[in-house]
């Protein structure tokens, strides 16, 4: 088993109880976690990180764009010493709304620059909301027998916050295993596909931290392929990513949602089990006779909750049925599955 680095602290300064309460909580020297509200049910805040360094703060993802966050941050920062303005650049684990826009905002306004990864660019260029909110989701749900929500998804308006939201690209592309090179410090960016197809985790090898995003969440298990530009197989990436992600010494987790946790080995090897384990769920579905992404969806358990899909919300619904698609399709990929497209519906069996 991995040892952890020498200097990785063996217990976290103090945290509070729930980690969305407001505030800079130290979770290293030099680095704090800052808890950022979200206009989300069911997810209340993100976790961005603040790190010091001479030539002036740097901020580790920046929350969903609005004057709440930015209240939020701005009264983080002040017990610190620092202000907005202070922030000397702002680097982003992946370009969805609660991680990406409010760094844009604080571009515009105080000329901070923004840094992103390079595989974002598919989703950040391909914005068309003339198109609708989820159009290629769609054209997905579609694919998996999902008709009934798929209309329902096509028929939903763009609103007024989505129109007016900052997107657009950064002022630089963050390449793989790129060093970002800090005063007091120095960030690796290591590319980790899956959650999207650019997205990015920032490891800091000498104190033991790594700036996981949505790639790894201690309580959480991530979607997987939820974008503007989905790939076709992001479960494939997502496995591979988390291996990759297991092959470095281990570190302290430092999520973008839920609380700071002293092993993301531990979380990783749990994350790729529960993967394993969909996979075998999704094979004995389709040997009892399912076929469609949906049919497989509608005959497992969703949540801790162990929920029926039809139970779920909408926008829900979709993501359960885009994730077992991308099962199927692993399996497809991996010669256990067959598949032929019926009245526009990929139909799956076992192989041979």
């Amino acid at each position: 088993m991995a040892q952890p680095l020498p200097d990785l602290p063996a217990t976290l300064p103090d945290q509070p109880d729930d980690w969305t309460e407001p505030g800079a909580h130290l979770v290293h020297p030099g680095v704090y976690r800052i808890p950022l509200p979200l206009p989300l049910e069911g997810l209340n805040a993100v976790n961005v990180y603040l790190v010091e360094d001479r030539e002036g703060p740097v901020l580790i993802d920046s929350g969903w764009a609005g004057p709440e966050t930015e209240k939020a941050l701005a009264e983080a920062l002040r017990p610190l010493g620092h202000g907005l303005g202070d922030l000397a650049q702002i680097l982003v684990t992946h370009a969805h709304w609660d991680h990406y826009t409010q760094a844009l905002v604080l571009r515009e306004s105080l000329g901070v620059r923004v840094r992103i990864g390079r595989g974002e660019r598919h989703s950040i260029e391909g914005l068309d909301l003339s198109r609708g909110a989820h159009p290629e989701q769609v054209a997905q749900l579609r694919s998996c027998g999902a008709r009934e929500l798929a209309d329902a998804v096509a028929a939903m308006p763009v609103t007024e916050e989505e129109w007016a939201m900052p997107f657009g690209p950064p002022d630089a592309w963050l390449d793989d295993l790129e060093e970002v090179p800090l005063t007091e410090r120095k960030l690796k960016v290591l590319a980790t596909p899956g959650h999207t197809r650019g997205h990015v985790v920032f490891g800091d090898p000498a104190a033991g931290l790594l700036f996981a995003g949505d790639h790894v969440l201690p309580h959480i298990t991530p979607s997987i392929g939820f974008e503007h530009s989905p790939e076709r197989s992001p479960l494939r990436s997502y496995q591979q990513s988390l291996c990759l992600v297991r092959e470095l010494p281990d570190a302290l987790l430092l999520p973008a949602h839920g609380p700071v946790t002293t092993s993301t080995h531990t979380r990783v090897d749990e994350l790729l089990a529960h993967h394993e384990e969909r996979l075998d769920a999704v094979i004995r579905e389709v040997r009892k006779g399912a076929r469609s992404a949906h049919d497989v969806a509608r005959a497992l358990p969703w949540t801790r909750r162990l929920r029926r899909l039809d139970d779920l919300p909408g926008q829900h619904r979709m993501l359960a049925i885009l994730e077992i698609d991308a099962h199927l399709e692993v399996l497809a990929e991996t010669g256990v599955l067959c598949w032929a497209t019926v009245d526009g519906v990929r139909h799956f069996a076992l192989a041979g």
